[in-house]
């Protein structure tokens, strides 16, 4: 019997604790064929996009979450996602296989649930990032820009507070993706300014690979 891409995940929501199911892709399906310089994974079979089921929707109270989110509400905030989400929220799943445009509704459900519930910064930047990636799939360049400008200034608030400490996310990275994110919008100043930070720290960082992609797309401004 041929085993499926795509399975149900029980999930439970961290907002109004009902359980409902989202659709996931098992891993032996995913394998990425190359990363563009914002470190979008380009995947070998164009049919199954596992960027399309980071975000859970819970479809009794409409709240959306990641692995990414805390569990903790800070006081007040559940009162907030309620009147904001929930009561205006009509009943209906993403738990199935995802379109494009589901992926994108998704991820801007995240981002404001994040945003509402006071994630850190460098959370919401990488869901505005995976939106900006999915209307590049799309050809939409106008969008995909506006949610690239969203990630670029979500990154510039984590460096500046410093709210990845503890995530996956080193300080070069961050930078190099204000840098890149930059490049990609067309803010060259800002852009030239990140990546001489990135090189700057070549001698003291364990992250060689990100020295090197920083003093190329340097290298391409200049040229």
């Amino acid at each position: 019997m041929e085993i499926p891409p795509y399975y149900q995940k029980d999930i439970e929501c961290l907002h109004c604790k009902n359980k409902f199911k989202s659709t996931k892709i098992r891993s032996k399906f995913i394998k990425v064929e190359s990363h563009e310089t914002d470190f979008q994974p380009i995947y070998q079979n164009k049919d199954i996009n596992p960027l399309l089921y980071n975000v859970f929707v819970c479809e009794h109270c409409g709240f959306s979450f990641t692995d990414d989110f805390t569990k903790y509400f800070a006081p007040g905030l559940k009162e907030i996602v309620k009147e904001k989400i929930s009561t205006n929220w009509t009943p209906r799943s993403y738990g199935d296989v995802r379109s494009t445009q589901d992926g994108i509704t998704t991820y801007k459900l995240g981002i404001l649930c994040g945003t509402l519930k006071k994630e850190k910064f460098v959370s919401i930047a990488g869901l505005a990032l995976r939106t900006a990636w999915l209307y590049r799939m799309m050809e939409n360049k106008e969008d995909e820009n506006r949610f690239l400008e969203i990630a670029r200034d979500r990154y510039s608030d984590s460096y500046s507070s410093e709210d990845y400490n503890g995530t996956q996310m080193s300080e070069t990275r961050i930078i190099y993706m204000i840098a890149e994110l930059s490049r990609r919008i067309g803010d060259r100043e800002l852009a030239t300014r990140y990546f001489s930070k990135v090189i700057e720290k070549q001698s003291t960082s364990i992250e060689p690979k990100l020295i090197e992609m920083a003093k190329e797309r340097w290298q391409e401004m200049r040229g």
